[in-house]
């Protein structure tokens, strides 16, 4: 289906706030404005009609959206399906795009034998032929052959349009003379047309000619006219070595541009094609290992590659709109391309046409029903001086809420507030107040406004700018020197969008520490990059009391606050041995050369774990997993790193007594070393290297296959405090101190 675009905003002011450090400014920062530009949709789900299967394909014209897939029924927003609200639609229906409501538009696309379903729509340039194809023998009992002509105005098949496709039409194209088709036929009104033809607005055969030997799925005009490009799973065009994509003449068929193998991979196929004067953008589906899922931009005149995003998770479908391409996937794995690792799907995502970076659109769906894959196909539909991007596919689910396979939202208003912040306040150093907090994320605005407000107050006393995506959200932290030791205050967070503000976090009191905690602050002067004290009563937050404002999630929920912390830090958090708890750093770090691994444990468990280590994942179980420190079901303890081997030193002394004890790990230019309880215990100095691979620390568990000694769990049982990170090697004096001062009373 043809697509256009508006003129292309810039995506450079977003790229400087990405890139910038949090704007710390104290009452005057300026309101972030919604929608964070260069987003120009809400991610905001309006209320719509909703199918009991699967859309497939989607048009629009005159303010009238088209749905076709395979369905039997359409129902309210809502709605259960089966609800006496219900009403037949077979195959196909027929929306106001501005309410979501049906309109009078009612067609029923059946076949004799088999299972009907409509894959693709399109609309003539003048807006009064809607084209369909698919898998169907009949439209309202009017006999075709997998294509269809429908008057828009009357809403009936024309008689006078009976091209013979001998299979699927999966795609369609359209100008003002010419009807491009792609799918699995072989044949066209009789004549040799493999898996691509074109005919003229009257059903007739054209002489355009580019035969594939796999199915085609996406089919597109370039802005100019002159080019038509075709994707699907072929390996030649016309006899010429183009997998998966091929530039033709608009009139021959002729291969203008082929795409040899090896391009692409043999396991991944073009799912759509989107061009407007900017460019040519395909999205593409891959089975199997390395295989290419992601988005790929060409030059509008060249055809040239000029980006490949390589995020992982079958990308369905395109939409161009202001300078973005927005798309619908289930992409898992964006780690290739610094933006999330593997692990949770996100469906709906937005890039800039000349920079493939994510930008603050995130609305989400879930994989649904049918293949699992989510959401397959956009139009945008202007309406009223509003513009409507509708979504359809097998998803049942939208934004957390239950809505089944169609869904839209629109270019404003935006009534969306970011989620509430989530606070952790402390007084670890005498007469102040540091003040930390998770950022917040809204899902079309990733520049955020916060207000801090003290004591009860309805003015804050502190303002500050940040930027934030649903899977990238560093912490802030302010310190409150406007206080006197023995003092108690409380403070609150609020998020504003510029248009909508979140409710104020609850409220944290803290007293005002009379002299410093000497154990954090010889953590925090030692140069830990990266310190949590595991004092959050609740939320899955681990607050940094470092400089680093490296925050930590806790994943799946261990028990926080328990009333038995190390290093008289007051509480802890108990790790349950489950294979899907840990806790994990929200930001990605580079390799380290150097560096210290420190915390405070206690356990009886005979089955060990691991306490601490460095993976790719955060999510799920790692694939690339060292410098770690684990316990085996003796209760001894392993430090590993791997420089392209496994390399490990171990505790002859168990540490399964069910008392406190403090270990550090540290490795750099002296080797790997491991001390417990401040005496170092045991070393290798000529171990000095580790996996080179950008990763995430993890606390309480992970993968440890293949590794000396494996325990009986990957996963720990048993309590954990204190977990600090340095990028250096602490010394032995250092460590000793720390264990000193731990334990003093």
């Amino acid at each position: 289906m043809s697509r256009r675009s508006r003129p292309r905003r810039s995506l450079a002011a977003l790229a400087l706030a990405l890139a910038a450090p949090l704007l710390s400014v104290p009452l005057a920062a300026p309101d972030a404005a919604a929608l964070t530009p260069p987003v120009a949709l809400t991610a905001d789900d309006l209320t719509t009609w909703q199918t009991n299967g699967v859309v497939y394909a989607l048009a629009q014209a005159g303010g009238e959206v088209f749905a076709g897939g395979t369905f039997s029924a359409i129902r309210p927003s809502g709605a259960a399906a089966g609800a006496d609200t219900e009403q037949s639609a077979v195959n196909f229906a027929a929306f106001d795009a501005a309410t979501g409501a049906p309109t009078g538009c009612s067609l029923s696309f059946t076949v004799g034998d088999g299972t009907a379903t409509v894959r693709a729509l399109a609309v003539s340039p003048d807006g009064q032929t809607l084209y369909a194809g698919g898998y169907f023998g009949a439209v309202n009992g009017v006999g075709v052959n997998s294509l269809a002509a429908i008057d828009i105005d009357t809403c009936t098949p024309r008689a006078d349009f009976h091209p013979a496709v001998a299979a699927t039409v999966r795609a369609l194209a359209v100008t003002d003379s010419t009807v491009y088709l792609g799918g699995d036929f072989s044949t066209v009104n009789g004549e040799t047309r493999e898996r691509f033809a074109a005919i003229d607005t009257a059903g007739a055969l054209t002489a355009w000619t580019a035969n594939a030997d796999e199915p085609g799925r996406a089919v597109e005009v370039t802005a100019d006219g002159q080019h038509v490009v075709v994707g699907g799973d072929f390996f030649t065009v016309n006899g010429s070595d183009s997998h998966a994509l091929a530039v033709t003449d608009a009139t021959t068929g002729a291969v203008t541009k082929a795409y040899p193998r090896g391009f692409f991979p043999d396991t991944s196929v073009v799912k759509d094609i989107t061009a407007d004067a900017t460019g040519v953008y395909t999205a593409s589906e891959g089975t199997g290992g390395g295989v290419f899922d992601g988005r790929t931009a060409f030059e509008p005149d060249t055809f040239a590659q000029r980006w490949r995003d390589t995020c992982l998770g079958a990308t369905q479908a395109l939409q161009l709109y202001q300078g973005l391409i927005y798309s619908a996937s289930h992409a898992h794995d964006c780690s290739s391309m610094n933006e999330f690792p593997d692990g949770q799907r996100h469906h709906l995502l937005a890039e800039g046409t000349s920079d493939p970076t994510f930008v603050g659109w995130a609305p989400d769906t879930n994989d649904g029903i049918g293949e699992g894959i989510g959401p397959r196909v956009f139009t945008l539909a202007p309406s009223g001086g509003t513009d409507y991007l509708w979504v359809g596919g097998e998803f049942t689910t939208v934004n957390g809420t239950a809505q089944q396979s169609l869904t839209r939202v629109s270019s404003g208003p935006d009534t969306g507030a970011p989620t509430v912040p989530q606070v952790k306040v402390e007084s670890v150093e005498a007469g102040q107040v540091a003040v930390h907090w998770r950022s917040s994320y809204d899902t079309d605005d990733s520049a955020l406004t916060y207000r801090v407000f003290k004591d009860g107050a309805t003015t804050p006393v502190y303002t500050v700018s940040g930027t934030s995506l649903p899977w990238s959200r560093p912490q802030l932290t302010w310190t409150d020197t406007s206080v006197a030791a023995g003092e108690t205050h409380s403070y609150r967070i609020s998020a504003s969008d510029g248009t909508n503000t979140t409710s104020k976090s609850t409220a944290q009191s803290v007293t005002v520490a009379s002299a410093s905690d000497s154990y954090a602050s010889a953590v925090r002067g030692d140069g830990a990059s990266l310190y949590w004290r595991f004092n959050e009563t609740s939320n899955p937050y681990a607050a940094d009391s470092s400089a680093g404002d490296d925050s930590g999630v806790h994943w799946n929920a261990p028990a926080q606050a328990v009333a038995d912390g190390a290093a008289k830090s007051g509480s802890s958090v108990r790790y349950t041995g489950s294979s899907s708890q840990w806790t994990y750093s929200d930001k990605v770090h580079s390799t380290p050369s150097a560096y210290s691994l420190e915390l405070w444990f206690k356990t009886t468990s005979t089955t060990g774990g691991k306490l601490i280590g460095f993976a790719n994942k955060v999510q799920l179980t790692s694939t690339v997993y060292d410098k770690h420190i684990y316990m085996t079901n003796n209760g001894r303890l392993v430090f590993g790193v791997y420089p392209g081997a496994v390399r490990t030193i171990t505790t002859t002394q168990s540490f399964n007594d069910g008392a406190w004890h403090h270990v550090v790990a540290t490795e750099g230019g002296n080797g790997i070393r491991l001390y417990v309880d401040g005496t170092l215990r045991t070393s290798n100095a000529f171990v000095t290297g580790s996996q080179q691979s950008s990763g995430y620390w993890r606390v309480g568990g992970d993968n440890l296959d293949s590794w000396t000694n494996v325990p009986s769990s990957r996963f720990y049982t048993g309590l954990i405090d204190e977990v600090a990170v340095y990028n250096t090697v602490l010394t032995a004096s250092q460590v000793a101190s720390h264990y000193s001062l731990g334990t003093a009373s």
